[in-house]
């Protein structure tokens, strides 16, 4: 990414990151006596648990350490709490408001509203991120089965596990690749495609742990192969494409092979791959060209974006990730606005579109209103009916 690009960046989330921050502070510090009495405790401790995740990514970009993953879990969690403790406090403001031009609040009770809007909200927010976190622990199999109307030789059906957005790092780390993999073998997959965000961002704390040896797929037949996302880039893709490559996984870089019965697999590089590795990824038209279109042609592109090229150019499957589905509620509603097809399967005229949730997340290890999931996608060929989802 160039330097001026980063220096907006990084000023966009930092302001983003404070004005939360100090919004729940001074709500805190308003409602809360024992707050206002012992001000600099509270102050210390309000800047120390805000200033987790900023110094865990600190330090881990420098030299990954269990104390950095430490500083990141914790400013993860702290993280989700400022989504919803900005939210609880802001609807808060609204309620106390109304009530106020109603003459329901006024200065002899508006104190104890206070108080309470502050003590609810953070009731509110405990309850749902302890959920949230159990429910990350709990990834699904999510089932579709398709037709494409295309002869792929002696191939009727193909069974591909797609996992999108494993986010290997400080918080994703051996315990969900085992069970990731205890997924696979039970699912047994004639080829696995790996969706992007592979790696988190900084590969240290993945080779810290050699994190990928964990990752097994004894029965696939097809191989194992793997596109970048963006955050493949992030920490440098110098280092994370080879370390990648080194487990066994063929990574796709704007490149295409051929799987039994000719059924053509394209994987695309991340379109942010220009703005952190200088370097532009290939038109989509030009990496199918010499396709054989009277064979199965299946795309894998880690963000969901300009699906009508994706039509145009006669790709039988898209299969992406990127979205999370929005990992948070009410995020999901921001993703589904931003993508054409967020979460799930479309048909969009011979094409079938299916985006995942993915496997891991960014950031806090909570999931409201999505769930954490491995793709089982059985390809029918040969067949023109086609059915939908779940």
């Amino acid at each position: 990414m160039r330097t001026y690009q980063f220096v907006i960046f990084f000023a966009i989330v930092f302001a983003i990151y404070s004005f939360a921050n100090i919004y729940i502070y001074f709500k805190g510090y308003g409602a809360i006596q024992t707050f206002q009495k012992n001000k600099i405790l509270y102050f210390s401790v309000f800047l120390l648990l805000s200033s987790f995740f900023i110094a865990g990514k600190i330090l881990e970009s420098r030299h990954s350490t269990v104390f950095s993953d430490v500083l990141n879990i914790f400013g993860g969690f702290w993280l989700a709490f400022m989504l919803y403790g900005f939210l609880f406090l802001f609807l808060s403001d609204i309620i106390s408001l109304l009530l106020r031009l109603a003459g329901i609040l006024n200065g002899s009770n508006i104190m104890t509203f206070k108080k309470w809007a502050y003590t609810g909200t953070l009731a509110i927010s405990f309850l749902l991120i302890a959920g949230g976190f159990v429910n990350a622990l709990m990834p699904r199999v999510t089932e579709y089965d398709i037709a494409i109307d295309k002869e792929a030789g002696e191939v009727k059906e193909l069974r591909i596990a797609a996992v999108s957005d494993i986010h290997l790092g400080s918080i994703i780390r051996k315990r969900s690749l085992k069970k990731l993999s205890e997924i696979l073998k039970k699912t047994e997959p004639d080829v696995v495609f790996l969706l992007g965000d592979i790696v988190d961002g900084e590969i240290g704390p993945v080779l810290r742990g050699d994190l990928l040896k964990y990752f097994t797929c004894p029965h696939c037949r097809e191989g194992m192969y793997a596109i970048t996302g963006n955050h493949e880039f992030i920490g440098g893709a110098e280092r994370t494409i080879p370390y990648i490559e080194s487990k066994g996984i063929r990574v796709l870089k704007d490149e295409v092979v051929t799987l039994d019965g000719g059924i053509q697999i394209a994987g695309r590089l991340d379109r942010d791959s220009k703005r952190y590795y200088g370097k532009d990824r290939m038109p989509l038209t030009g990496l199918l060209e010499d396709l054989d279109r009277s064979r199965p042609v299946i795309l894998l592109d880690h963000q969901p974006y300009h699906l009508d090229e994706t039509v145009n150019s006669g790709v039988d499957l898209q299969l992406s990730g990127h979205t999370h589905n929005g990992q948070m509620w009410p995020l999901n509603f921001i993703t589904s606005k931003l993508y054409e097809v967020s979460y799930g399967h479309r048909k969009k005229g011979n094409t079938h579109f299916i985006v995942s949730s993915g496997f891991g997340l960014w950031g806090p290890r909570v999931r409201i209103g999505s769930r954490s999931e491995v793709l089982l996608i059985k390809v029918r060929f040969g067949n023109p009916a086609s059915s939908g989802t779940e």
